[in-house]
């Protein structure tokens, strides 16, 4: 378990390499037509955090406890796009090195980035192929993996975000976060506990990735053949033991949501808060437009907008048809 003295040692120890990310209430008269005039809704805007998502925090945490000769060498990591960017953005604020395995399927906008910050890229068939390859990386180049979801470090990181949102909003009764690996949920559920335990936390999981669900049902990590989601952000292969036993013992309960709903729920935040977020930025609104609206009308709501690495193009033609 994660204790507030380390997450708090950690977001001092980030510093400037990262921004405390603005939250902005809901005011809205399609909020009250869904919900009732006494549902407060909270957006943590991460979106706006360097690189574009949550992940520096991570990546950071866990590159700012390497040794010198470690950094000399260099971080690799594995990644459809997001931890890719933040990996890179890490070694280079640190002086580092990054080789960085991204899917073939990574977002083209994503890959630049990447670039832009120095890294190395490797293009693998898909999830599986890209994690056996970084960890030939690992071995056969010496470099230090940053997971981009398991670990100590990587989930104190997060729980950073977890952190600031509840300085930030007090008396929450739900905070709402989107689950890939774990990491995010992992470390925001860690730090929303020890703040303020009275609050409920949900994990949001895509239909095409449901590895998390499937590590509750069974009370152990679970892998999954094949991620099919649009949320390519959220598609893990596998859930990891350390991580999964943090979302097990703080998180409330996990709700599904689809590609559709991820959609209609981009459209929404681009309407009301004027906001272009990739699906996985989409995935806690979708869940509390959905399957958590009855439950939480009348609520105190933090919903995690975790980020937007997404270019243009890709943003109209996913919700085109809607």
């Amino acid at each position: 378990m994660l204790s507030l003295s380390e997450i708090r040692e950690t977001r001092e120890k980030l510093g400037t390499h990262i921004d405390t990310t603005p939250v902005q209430r809901w005011h809205s008269p399609v909020v009250e037509d869904r919900f009732g005039a006494g549902t407060e809704i909270f957006m943590k805007l991460e979106l706006f955090q360097r690189t574009g998502t949550f992940k520096p925090r991570g990546a950071l945490s866990n590159m700012l406890n390497l040794d010198s000769s470690a950094l000399e060498k260099g971080i690799c990591t594995v990644s459809a796009g997001n931890h890719a960017i933040a990996a890179a953005f890490a070694a280079h604020e640190l002086g580092s090195s990054a080789k960085v395995v991204m899917i073939k399927t990574a977002n083209s906008f994503r890959i630049e980035r990447c670039r832009h910050y120095g890294a190395e890229i490797e293009m693998a068939e898909n999830a599986h192929i890209a994690f056996e390859r970084v960890a030939q990386i690992e071995q056969e180049e010496s470099r230090t993996l940053v997971h981009p979801f398991e670990g100590h470090h990587t989930a104190l990181g997060s729980a950073t975000l977890g952190l600031e949102f509840c300085e930030q909003v007090a008396d929450l009764d739900a905070v709402i976060v989107p689950i890939g690996g774990g990491g995010l949920c992992a470390g925001v559920s860690s730090a929303v506990k020890l703040m303020q335990p009275r609050c409920q936390v949900f994990g949001v999981e895509p239909e095409g990735a449901d590895t998390m669900h499937r590590s509750f049902a069974a009370g152990s990590p679970q892998a999954i053949d094949k991620v099919n989601t649009i949320a390519d952000s959220l598609g893990a292969p596998y859930a990891a033991p350390y991580t999964f036993e943090l979302c097990r013992a703080n998180v409330d309960e996990l709700v599904m949501i689809d590609d559709d709903a991820m959609r209609r729920a981009m459209v929404l935040l681009f309407h009301e808060l004027k906001l272009a977020v990739e699906p996985a930025g989409a995935a806690a609104t979708a869940a509390l437009w959905g399957p958590l609206r009855e439950r939480l009308q009348g609520k105190r709501i933090g919903v995690i907008v975790c980020g937007t690495n997404i270019d243009s193009q890709s943003f109209t033609e996913m919700i085109r048809d809607l």
